[in-house]
This record gives structure tokens, C-alpha cells and sequence, in this order.
């Protein structure tokens, strides 16, 4: 099992930074068929082969995934994909 975990800074304040999670995690949902569950400021992303969260705070927001033996050679690019969306979506 891989692990990924990316925390990006931000200057948005709480509100606004769950805003822009709110609309990222709606644009993942569709496009890679993920399940999301909101609780408070706290996410929990799953599909087969892929658990996780997303934890938006005052200043930074972070993502934790766990990907299972086939996603895992992927991680690398798994990685990258989420700091990529991370750093467009809090520009």
C-alpha cells in the first residue's frame, strides 16, 4: 500500500479555502469516480483501490490517500496530479 500526503499553504482563510475544496472535490468525484463524505472542514475520499482525506484549515489544506497494489505503481503520477489541481484550485 502507497502513501501520499501533500499540504499546500494558503492565505484564503478558512471559508473561502473550503470553497475551492468544495468545487475540486466535485470536479474529482466526476472524473475519476470517486465517493465524498463532508464532516465539518474534513473529507473522506474513497474508490476502489483508494481511501483517503482532505482537511481544509485556517492556512493550509492537506490530502491523505492510501492507494492499494494496482494504483500504487501509479503513485508517483497520483502525486503529482494532486499537488497540480492542489496549486491551480488555491492560485
Amino acid at each position: 500500500m502507497t502513501q501520499i500526503s501533500v499540504e499546500r499553504k494558503h492565505s484564503l482563510g478558512r471559508a473561502a479555502a473550503r470553497e475551492k475544496a468544495e468545487a475540486l472535490v466535485d470536479k474529482l468525484t466526476r472524473e475519476y469516480d470517486l465517493k465524498a463524505q463532508w464532516n465539518g472542514d474534513r473529507v473522506e475520499v474513497r474508490r476502489s483501490g483508494a481511501n483517503g482525506s482532505i482537511d481544509i484549515g485556517d492556512d493550509s489544506i492537506r490530502v491523505e490517500l492510501k492507494l492499494g497494489m494496482m494504483l500504487s505503481m501509479m503513485g508517483g503520477t497520483i502525486k503529482a496530479e494532486i499537488e497540480r489541481a492542489l496549486d491551480k484550485a488555491l492560485a
